[in-house]
């Protein structure tokens, strides 16, 4: 490592995060001036898209922007429009999305903790390797995504970019017979998803702090997935709300030249959203067995408030969310009764509406303008990877910088170190930005 001059590392190709990006350092005399996350995937135009559309359509449409989280997508236009229309759809069929949706946060979190995640503290390139060694771990993991596989295959349809959804519900229900298979398959996963915590527990956790607000839905009583409120936890311990509504005029997005995803901030301060900012706004609502996982994990009690602000631990949480999602799934089947229809009618109405849930990764919004007729004329798609954009720049900035002070690292060695800094926030690239191009600029 040298610090006169300029020097390009490329990388050819990150794996085990998804989509395309590059990530620019510019150092000058030892001090990191500048980390850009350069997300250049092709902007994918899907508010232009839906300009025009008939008001049924978004579910399906927005689903194809994300095959690892197309369930956030649907349940996010569901509740957007259904606002515009004025819907309230009814608390059976409430419980129905909420199952669909446990079934996106096992797949989802499964895949990142087993193959994207967990190679970085390993010592593994990726997944095949990592299989090598730790064989039983690769298998657990892939159990546990069939697990989140057959609920969206019974709900939804098919596991990828579900069919069943639609406006005000779903097209067909299931009967109670539907759910003894998957019921006795979740029992078993949720031994699999406990031996996942003790699993990541005993990883090695470099010492990291984000100095991001932490931002999530929250629903008094309950684990926000598919409904709440956002709320905002500052570093200083103090916690807000506000309406959804209102949702843009706190979350402002522009365009910067390095990155074709929009970058945002919340009230002009740097935010961050997923699974430590549910852990830490919501962790008092946990079921009781996924409290009893974070406490194992040492992630503290979340009945007494516990936080946790280190990336790295973030593994941990992910952990404890598929405890949380596949005990939560095991009591809405556990108490399903067939609602008398599959789905409540949505009229067209000329109007605005609002819908915010949480993607595996974070919260995702979406507005919609309809007109009298049910025409889409105006969409706003908000995802969660666009908006941690600062927050994972930061975090290459200090991580960079520490390194860069030791200087008992060669640029290959920084490479590695900030690929994992980004793995840390299991981005999803197809929904914003994937990690190719490093280029250190150093005089």
């Amino acid at each position: 490592m040298t610090h006169r001059g300029s020097r390009v590392l490329h990388v050819g190709s990150l794996s085990r995060v998804e989509g395309e990006g590059a990530l620019h350092l510019s150092v000058r005399d030892g001090q990191v001036t500048e980390a850009q996350l350069r997300i250049y995937e092709p902007p994918r135009f899907f508010e232009a898209f839906l300009r025009g559309r008939a008001y049924t359509e978004p579910p399906d449409i927005t689903a194809r922007v994300c095959g690892i989280c197309p369930v956030a997508y649907q349940m996010s236009a569901c509740a957007a429009i259904e606002d515009a229309c004025g819907t309230t759809v009814d608390p059976e069929l409430r419980e129905l999305r909420r199952l669909l949706y446990c079934g996106e946060w096992i797949e989802s979190q499964t895949l990142h903790i087993h193959l994207l995640h967990a190679p970085d503290f390993l010592g593994c390139d990726g997944a095949i390797e990592l299989a090598r060694t730790a064989r039983a771990d690769v298998e657990r993991g892939l159990r546990l995504k069939q697990a989140g596989n057959a609920i969206l295959e019974l709900l939804g349809g098919r596991a990828i970019h579900p069919v069943n959804v639609r406006l005000g519900g779903f097209h067909r229900l299931p009967v109670r017979s539907d759910f003894k298979a998957l019921a006795e398959q979740l029992r078993r996963a949720l031994d699999d998803a406990w031996q996942t915590v003790e699993w990541v527990t005993g990883f090695d956790f470099p010492d990291a702090e984000t100095d991001a607000d932490l931002f999530a839905l929250a629903a008094p009583g309950t684990y926000a997935i598919e409904t709440g409120t956002p709320h905002v936890l500052r570093p200083d311990g103090t916690l807000h709300s506000f309406p959804t509504p209102t949702f843009l005029d706190r979350v402002r997005e522009e365009h910067l030249p390095h990155s074709t995803a929009l970058y945002s901030t919340l009230d002009g301060r740097r935010h961050l959203t997923g699974s430590l900012a549910r852990f830490a706004i919501s962790g008092r609502w946990l079921s009781r067995t996924a409290v009893q996982a974070a406490r194992a994990a040492g992630l503290g009690d979340p009945y007494e408030g516990a936080v946790c602000r280190n990336p790295y631990r973030s593994i941990l949480v992910r952990a404890v969310e598929i405890v949380y999602a596949i005990d939560e799934a095991l009591r809405i089947i556990d108490t399903y009764d067939p609602p008398p229809h599959p789905h409540v009618d949505v009229a067209p109405t000329a109007g605005t509406g609002h819908g915010a849930t949480e993607a595996p990764r974070g919260m995702l919004y979406h507005r919609y303008l309809l007109d009298h007729e049910g025409t889409v004329t105006d969409a706003r798609l908000v995802p969660p990877t666009a908006q941690n954009q600062g927050a994972i720049e930061q975090d290459l900035r200090r991580t960079a910088q520490s390194a860069i002070c030791r200087q008992d690292m060669d640029d290959d060695g920084l490479t590695r170190l900030c690929e994992r800094v980004i793995r840390n926030h299991d981005p999803c690239i197809s929904c914003s930005a994937h990690f190719l191009d490093l280029t250190i600029d150093r005089t």
